[in-house]
């Protein structure tokens, strides 16, 4: 009997720890971004702001959904860390994350995302056949979420 239950004890540590593994840490999180294209390696004088949503495991942008009819991407998260800021003495959550979205023409969509607690940076490339067609690089910050109160 006791063999069971350490058995049944153990298991059901090791499900909640793979659980929490599973679980997305950007998951209903939104950014404010500012997209900039880039020609040639040199950021163009425009300027477009955007909207990243992140939600299982996938991200939303208004600029690459109006501008290139695509919807949500696929993403992996790479790196994943904790790490002391000695400056200004307190915890930092840095997220590495990369998408990928293909369409039927073979034109790939890669989506680099560095998030660093409540600020975003990264580059999206819009590649064919193994060229790049149009380079894009955009920041910001998180937006401000509604504090829910309790009745």
């Amino acid at each position: 009997m006791k063999k069971i239950l350490v058995s049944a004890l153990i298991a059901s540590g090791v499900f909640a720890v793979l659980k929490d593994k599973d679980k997305d840490p950007l998951h209903k999180r939104i950014f404010n971004t500012t997209i900039t294209e880039i020609k040639n390696g040199v950021a163009s004088g425009k300027s477009v702001s955007d909207e990243l949503e992140f939600k299982n495991n996938k991200v939303f942008s208004k600029f690459l959904n109006d501008k290139m009819n695509i919807g949500w991407i696929s993403y992996t998260i790479t790196k994943d860390t904790t790490f002391l800021d000695s400056i200004i003495e307190t915890d930092v959550r840095y997220i590495e994350a990369k998408g990928l979205y293909k369409d039927e023409d073979k034109q790939e969509t890669h989506l680099i995302c560095k998030i660093n607690n409540e600020l975003i940076e990264g580059e999206i490339k819009i590649m064919k056949n193994d060229k790049l067609k149009k380079q894009f690089e955009f920041s910001g910050q998180e937006k401000a979420t509604k504090i829910k109160e309790k009745k």
